[in-house]
C-alpha cells in the first residue's frame, strides 16, 4: 500500500511543524483583524482547520508522488513564511509556507496529477466541515457553538487554500495543473471558487 511506503524524515517533520504554526498564526491574525485579545481564543480553533488543511494538503502531494514511484519530502520556505505573516497583517493571507519537493524527472501529467491532489484534499475537507456543521449533535449549547465555529473556520480555510493554490501563477499548484489539463484546472478552480466565495460566512470576533 502507498500509505505504508510513506516516510517522514526528522527534518521534514520539523519543517512541517514550523510551517503549520506560522500558517495557523497567519490565518488567526487575518480572521481576527489583528485583534490580539481574540487571537489566543481563535488560534487553537484555527489550528484544527488550518492544521488539517495544510498537513493533509502536503500529504496529498506526497502520497500521489509516491504512487508514481518518486521520493517526496516537504521543505518550508523561510521567505514564504515571512510573506505569509506580513500579508496576514494586511488582512489577506498569502499562504506560501513551502512545498513538497519531488525528486525525479516528472512528466507534465504526473506533475499535474500530483499538484491537483493537494487542492482536492482541501475541497474534500471543506465539504466534510460544512456537512458536520449541519448535523445535529446531542450536546450543550456551548459545545455545539464551539463545534460550529471549528467547522465554519475549517470550511472557510480549506476552501480558501484550495482556491489560492489553484491560481495558475508562479510556483502554485494551478500553474502545473494548467500545463497538464486546462479542463481539470477549470473544473477544480470553479468548484473551489464557489466554495470560497459562494457560501462565505462573515464572522466577527
Amino acid at each position: 500500500m502507498i500509505i505504508m511506503k510513506m516516510r517522514f524524515t526528522s527534518q521534514e517533520v520539523i519543517h512541517l511543524i514550523v510551517a503549520f504554526i506560522v500558517i495557523s498564526l497567519g490565518f488567526s491574525i487575518t480572521i481576527t483583524g489583528r485583534n490580539f485579545n481574540s487571537l489566543t481564543v481563535v488560534l487553537p480553533i484555527v489550528m484544527i482547520g488550518a492544521g488539517l488543511g495544510f498537513i493533509f494538503h502536503e500529504i496529498g502531494h506526497k502520497l500521489s508522488a509516491i504512487h508514481y514511484g518518486y521520493w517526496a519530502e516537504f521543505r518550508m520556505w523561510p521567505t514564504g513564511l515571512v510573506i505569509s505573516l506580513i500579508s496576514s497583517f494586511a488582512g489577506i493571507l498569502i499562504a506560501i509556507p513551502g512545498a513538497v519537493n519531488i525528486y525525479g524527472q516528472l512528466s507534465d501529467r504526473e506533475n499535474g496529477v500530483i499538484s491537483v491532489c493537494g487542492p482536492i484534499v482541501n475541497l474534500i475537507l471543506a465539504l466534510i466541515f460544512i456537512i458536520i456543521s449541519h448535523i445535529y449533535l446531542p450536546v450543550d449549547f456551548y459545545t455545539a457553538s464551539v463545534i460550529y465555529l471549528i467547522c465554519n473556520l475549517g470550511y472557510q480555510i480549506n476552501a480558501y487554500l484550495a482556491f489560492f493554490n489553484l491560481l495558475p501563477i508562479g510556483m502554485l499548484d494551478g500553474a502545473k495543473v494548467v500545463r497538464w489539463s486546462p479542463l481539470v484546472w477549470i473544473v477544480t478552480i470553479v468548484i473551489a471558487g464557489i466554495l470560497s466565495f459562494g457560501h462565505m460566512i462573515n464572522l466577527t470576533f
